[in-house]
């Protein structure tokens, strides 16, 4: 018998196929450089669920034995981490790579660096999408991301009004204030159905203001045996389910 929150989730979804509808899913999993048995658990659950996954890699800390692991993966896409996932804010401010601490220029050419990196180590993956570390970034930079060749950006939280492309995460697994571990499983699932009701509400206006997707964020090298077992129950609700579409890094740059 599932838990109360579980069923919620399962009576917010039924309601959204009986409408004829369907959500877009997709999860992020950040901070990959190098093959672990983090990632080869994460690779094998989403495999198992047929559940795609877009793969945010630092393309300073990366390169053959990553692009080896996941070649043949063909759920797997993989993301712009910003350039060497290294802080360069002060103390007093919260860590950002891609802040205003430094030259714009120096900056844009990380970003081109590491999009042509991982665009030459992960040929098949690759999607044109940039995901700040820290989910932070400045705004001035922006304008210039098409540039550089990005399609779109990443962060976590509801999108914000934007002439640039904008596909969020909005519900985060781990508890990085508390526990840095997982979040208890009924409050990840309440900002899920939160994102689910605001995406499938009656007001069109809202609807489009909010964004179209439900984006879940994971990092598999600090996940304990929590997010393991929420990520399970998660795919097996969800991946079979006629109101659920998990997409893939290209639908959402599409």
């Amino acid at each position: 018998m599932r838990r109360p929150h579980w069923q919620q989730l399962a009576v917010a979804l039924d309601r959204v196929a009986a409408s004829g509808r369907q959500v877009d899913f997709w999860l992020r999993d950040d901070d990959a450089a190098e093959p672990t048995a983090g990632l080869d658990r994460l690779l094998s659950l989403v495999d198992k669920h047929l559940v795609p996954v877009v793969i945010a890699v630092p393309p300073a800390l990366t390169g053959e034995a990553l692009a080896r692991r996941l070649d043949g993966h063909a759920g797997v896409s993989v993301a712009v981490h910003g350039w060497a996932h290294r802080n360069h804010a002060p103390p007093e401010e919260k860590k950002q790579e891609l802040g205003a601490h430094r030259p714009r220029s120096t900056v844009l050419d990380e970003l081109t660096e590491g999009y042509a990196r991982l665009q030459a180590l992960f040929p098949r993956s690759f999607v044109p999408m940039l995901v700040p570390p820290w989910n932070r970034i400045d705004g001035a930079l922006l304008d210039d991301l098409p540039g550089v060749g990005f399609a779109a950006l990443s962060v976590f939280g509801p999108e914000k009004p934007s002439l640039f492309k904008l596909v969020n995460t909005h519900a985060d697994v781990m508890d990085w204030q508390g526990t840095r571990g997982c979040r208890e499983h009924a409050a990840i699932v309440a900002d899920i159905i939160a994102r689910l009701r605001q995406i499938c509400g009656d007001d069109e206006k809202r609807r489009d203001q909010a964004g179209r997707t439900i984006g879940v964020l994971t990092h598999h090298l600090v996940h304990d045996a929590g997010v393991w077992s929420f990520m399970e129950e998660l795919f097996t609700l969800t991946a079979a389910h006629p109101a659920c579409r998990w997409r893939t890094g290209a639908d959402l740059i599409a």
